[in-house]
């Protein structure tokens, strides 16, 4: 008898699940037409891991993973669960669920061959990263785990969308949402983070570990505690947990019926622990030999679950020339499907770059402003153009750490939350209620992956990261997933996320985790939209910009700014909006040109004023956009002054300055009469001492003396 190390022997598996079965009942019956499809399914599943094998070795694809041994969970989720309707965020080893869901053999084959016809990713995303709008299977990525978060989001909009009666969205009051991984990418730390949510916001999320008790190479025993992530999750009140074998299709089927019923009944999510196996390497590229003893690999074929569907068709009365007729059915499907792909147009190099943006972005004219009125601040401004924003769009939501005005339900007269900590959503929630603002734990990658999820469904979230020093735990879902989704997708599915962080320094006090600026960082990121405001009135046009956006905004609020009288200005009115990638001339002059934005754009006006008093006029251009930005405003400026500044917070060294000033050497050489200058933060970061902080940041001094410089030479 073989044991797993993750789930027990084989009648302990079957004596947990009879422990589990309603009234006590263990036997469990399969209808003949479904026995006969998932028959198939798995054979479907082998033949073209067979094929794509036979393509690499062929030179026609590049690379080739198996499924083989992990078939029989997901063709029970596919006899379970509601094709096109239930979101799915498979796992790579998921081949046999996507068929059963109604993914085209011919669609998996295009994707291995890396063709344009490829409607998964047009030939951009590896061999089983499987993608389909239609049958709301989301697009996949390849960073393990990343996808548990996204699938709580998505959960989260369901519930906003059924709600909100967005009945365009698909919302049905038993949705469920179906996440699936090995059970090697339950030690990352977004996995705890999701089973947390999913709980605390009882969501019907279904999250299924396929155990095959290797990561690579990296055995369970040295993955997770006690060998068993059931076991590890056992104490998670409100978290409904299955343990089954998935080598046996009758335990596989009990157990997500179980789970799926629980979820759907809208009593939290559920969890399905399936031992499996994983018959072959890891990849095509990886030997198992080195590390799989060979004991071990022959008690691993044994275990190959085909037999076992067999024995159990046998029992059914199912004759073997009908299974014979279905393997030479499916042998045939795959050839065919074959040589018709092979036949089919690879992608031209000249569509790289489309799909990394929204084609046609929703504002393209930056509308008339509202000049008169109170001069308000900018936290104000930021405040009224979500409510704005909120009152239009009723699937905005607004969630982070602190942004709720009650932090306790139990108590909602006596206690008031802080509203952000800066108090930029103070009395939103009281207004629009707790389905579109609430806080979240403190985990910021979190906050970002469900932001995802829940934009990928239909949502508009909008999310707070307190302070930028603290978003580096959420890179991976900011830059693998979120920035990603619109390319890796061709187009299929996009992410309108808005991220608002508080950034910068001058703050005294800040010291090392909350004066940073690292803009640069996230402008190096394709498919990252980045904007940041200097002024009030900026900084309700680019949010509302922003809001109404298809694509993923990182909004940068440099806090310096917040209740600064000079960046006051009238509310510009409730359809105010400032395109992405339109700079604005703060100041006008003819002798240099001076690029700058956020914090800075203060400080290079008042060094203009100094540098006026010796006869020389600064043209001031604040940004306002970084991605993208506004390189024609700049371009003419430069023609007509002859000379360039690029001024910003963040450390010089490779800074973003660093992109204006090698474009203009590159482009405007002939029109520079001067070397272009750069000014920025230090090469260090801001300490908690004034003299520190004044040390590393750009001061006003700074600036006049490398303008009178610039003009002199």
């Amino acid at each position: 008898m073989v044991r797993s190390r993750a789930l027990g022997s084989d009648e302990e598996i079957a004596k947990r699940n009879a422990a589990t079965d309603a009234g006590g009942e263990t036997t469990f019956r399969i209808e003949r037409s479904s026995l006969l499809a998932a028959y198939r399914l798995l054979l479907l599943s082998r033949e073209i891991d067979a094929a794509a094998l036979r393509l690499r070795r062929q030179g026609k694809a590049f690379f080739q993973m198996s499924s083989a041994g992990h078939e029989i969970v997901g063709i029970a989720a596919s006899l379970t669960l509601r094709p096109g309707e239930a979101w799915v965020y498979p796992y790579y080893r998921d081949q046999a669920l996507v068929l059963g869901l109604g993914v085209p053999t011919a669609d998996i084959l295009r994707q291995v061959m890396g063709k344009a016809t490829d409607p998964a990713s047009g030939g951009r995303t590896m061999p089983n990263h499987f993608s389909s709008p239609k049958l709301r299977i989301v697009s996949q990525s390849s960073p393990t785990g990343t996808q548990f978060l996204q699938a709580v989001g998505t959960a989260e909009a369901g519930r906003l969308i059924r709600r909100a009666g967005a009945l365009r969205q698909g919302g049905r009051p038993d949705e469920v949402v179906y996440v699936s991984s090995g059970e090697g990418a339950t030690s990352q730390g977004e996995f705890y983070e999701a089973v947390n949510a999913a709980i605390l916001g009882e969501l019907p999320v279904l999250f299924v570990i396929e155990d095959n008790e290797y990561a690579i190479s990296v055995p369970v025993e040295e993955q997770t505690a006690g060998g068993s992530i059931s076991r590890v999750l056992s104490g998670f009140e409100g978290l409904h947990i299955e343990c089954v074998d998935g080598l046996d299709l009758a335990s596989a089927c009990r157990g997500l019926e179980r789970a799926v019923a629980w979820s759907r009944s809208g009593r939290g999510p559920s969890l399905v622990h399936a031992r499996v196996v994983r018959l072959a390497p890891h990849s095509d590229s990886d030997e198992d030999s080195a590390y799989r003893p060979e004991r071990e690999r022959s008690e691993v074929n044994a275990r190959d679950p085909l037999p076992r569907l067999e024995s159990l068709l046998g029992e059914a009365g199912i004759e073997a020339s009908e299974l014979e007729s279905i393997r030479l059915s499916v042998v045939d499907e795959v050839r065919a499907a074959v040589d018709a792909v092979e036949k089919e147009n690879d992608p031209s190099g000249s569509t790289a770059i489309v799909h990394v943006f929204d084609p046609s972005p929703a504002i393209k004219v930056e509308t008339p402003a509202i000049e008169d009125g109170e001069p308000i601040t900018l936290v104000d401004a930021i405040h009224r153009t979500l409510a704005d924003e909120m009152e239009r769009n009723a699937l905005i939501v607004i969630f982070g750490e602190d942004v709720a005005d009650v932090s306790r339900a139990a108590y909602l007269d006596e206690v008031r939350g802080k509203g952000g900590v800066f108090k930029v959503t103070a009395g939103l929630q009281r207004r629009f209620g707790s389905d579109r603002v609430f806080n979240t734990p403190l985990a910021e990658a979190a906050i970002v992956g469900r932001a995802v999820g829940m934009a990928v469904r239909g949502s508009r979230p909008v999310v707070e990261i307190q302070f930028l020093d603290f978003v580096w735990p959420a890179m991976n879902q900011i830059r693998s997933e979120l920035a990603l989704m619109r390319w890796r997708s061709n187009g299929s599915f996009e992410c309108p996320v808005v991220i608002r962080i508080p950034s910068g320094g001058y703050l005294r006090g800040g010291s090392i985790y909350h004066s940073q600026s690292a803009e640069a960082i996230f402008c190096h990121t394709p498919g990252l939209r980045v904007v940041m405001p200097s002024n009030a009135r900026d900084a309700a046009g680019l949010l509302r910009t922003a809001l109404r956006s298809k694509d993923p905004v990182l909004f940068l609020e440099p806090k310096h700014l917040y209740r600064q009288a000079h960046a006051r200005r009238p509310y510009p009115g409730s359809d105010y909006a400032v395109p992405f990638g339109r700079a604005s001339t703060v100041r006008k002059g003819d002798d240099v040109t001076v690029v700058t934005y956020g914090s800075l754009v203060e400080k290079c006006r008042r060094a203009a004023d100094v540098l006026a008093s010796s006869g020389f006029e600064c043209e001031i251009l604040d940004l306002r956009s970084l991605v993208p930005y506004d390189w024609e405003r700049i371009r003419m400026s430069i023609e007509r002054t002859g000379r360039l500044v690029v001024v910003h917070e963040e450390p010089r060294s490779f800074g973003f300055g660093a992109e204006i000033a090698a474009r203009a050497a590159d482009e405007l050489f002939e029109h520079l009469d001067a070397p272009v200058g750069r000014i920025g933060g230090s090469d260090a970061w801001v300490g908690y001492a004034p003299a520190l902080e004044e040390a590393a940041l750009p001061q006003v001094d700074d600036i006049v003396s490398l303008l009178e410089k610039t003009c002199r030479f």
